[in-house]
């Protein structure tokens, strides 16, 4: 890898993990490769994003680098330090959020839970007496706080889970699916607070909500079956796909035959690969143009309708999305 890894929060190098099922002395013992040979690195002040579908491996990947798992093979480092020499120094660097509502006490309040975990950390009273209530800002829990967790939303329960993750002010925050099962008002909710979380810290986020990834991530690796198949910025990864962009151009008139020459002249366009027109109903004419890009094609689109004098009712540009990055790149989907 040529990145600096000064500049990186996290760097994994080859790593790779395998898991032994059956009795020891089985002759039906088999070995499962969770990953088998995962590398990128995570720039400081940035949201890094996992994107697979289940069973992808990308679970497995972060239990390595938060040390819940030892690599079986490969290296990482979080802030520098190597996660299974320095053990101890890499859960200082992180806060981990794991999917699931697991990891909270429901007899207790949001504010007890904070001041329970904060005394584990070791944190001293009068800062954590701050922290907490700065947490519980941050995830707008401060009118529930002296409620019963037991009693909250699976939203709820989520925010708090990220409070109690950032509560000692960790470098590094790893979430794993932490939308999984909430409702759309709750994910936006919660991925607001995570975007927010930088340039103050740095986010590996693993998901397999592809606009989740999509609107939060500066950079993604698509992980499917213990590798990365690719790896870019979102819109990178969906220029691979670039057939997939069309323009939809709803029209309204009569076009006296010369409907066939309007297509010509719009297929002459740069970057244009097919146009197709369809009457919907009377007189409602629909466009559809497939091309590179979709801004300058829609611009001459338009000119070539106005000059003919064809009035515009409406227009949609499909952008593609990373679903279809992650099909044309592996050639299944995530389902």
């Amino acid at each position: 890898m040529t990145a600096d890894r000064e500049s990186c929060a996290i760097v994994a190098e080859n790593l790779h993990r395998v898991y032994v099922t059956g009795r020891r002395f089985s002759r039906k013992r088999k070995l499962i490769v969770a990953v088998q040979d995962i590398s990128f690195v995570v720039p400081r002040g940035t949201i890094f994003g996992m994107l697979g579908p289940n069973g992808a491996g990308k679970t497995t990947t972060i239990k390595m680098l938060s040390t819940l798992l030892i690599p079986s093979g490969g290296s990482a480092s979080v802030s520098g330090f190597d996660v299974v020499r320095d053990e101890r120094m890499v859960r200082r660097q992180l806060g981990v959020v794991l999917g699931g509502d697991r990891g909270l006490y429901g007899k207790l309040s949001a504010r007890d839970n904070l001041i329970y975990f904060g005394n584990l950390y070791g944190m001293k009273r009068d800062i954590l007496r701050r922290r907490v209530e700065g947490m519980l800002d941050l995830v707008t829990l401060r009118d529930r706080a002296g409620e019963r967790v037991e009693g909250f939303s699976r939203g709820m329960k989520q925010r708090l889970h990220l409070a109690k993750a950032l509560l000692h002010d960790p470098p590094v925050l790893i979430l794993d699916e932490p939308t999984i099962g909430l409702d759309p008002a709750a994910a936006v909710d919660l991925r607001a607070a995570i975007a927010a979380l930088v340039p103050d810290h740095t986010v590996l986020l693993t998901t397999h909500d592809m606009a989740e990834a999509d609107a939060l991530c500066g950079e993604i690796a698509i992980v499917d079956k213990g590798l990365i198949v690719a790896q870019g910025t979102p819109e990178e990864l969906k220029s691979r796909v670039a057939a997939e962009r069309r323009i939809v151009v709803s029209t309204r008139g009569t076009l006296d035959g010369h409907a066939s020459q309007i297509a010509g002249r719009v297929a002459a366009l740069k970057d244009v690969s097919t146009v197709n027109h369809n009457v919907v109903e009377g007189d409602l004419v629909e466009w559809t143009i497939l091309c590179g890009d979709t801004a300058v094609t829609l611009d001459g689109t338009l000119a070539i309708l106005r000059g003919s004098q064809v009035p515009v009712q409406a227009v949609k540009v499909i952008e593609p999305t990373l679903e279809d990055a992650f099909l044309a790149i592996a050639g299944r989907s995530f389902e």
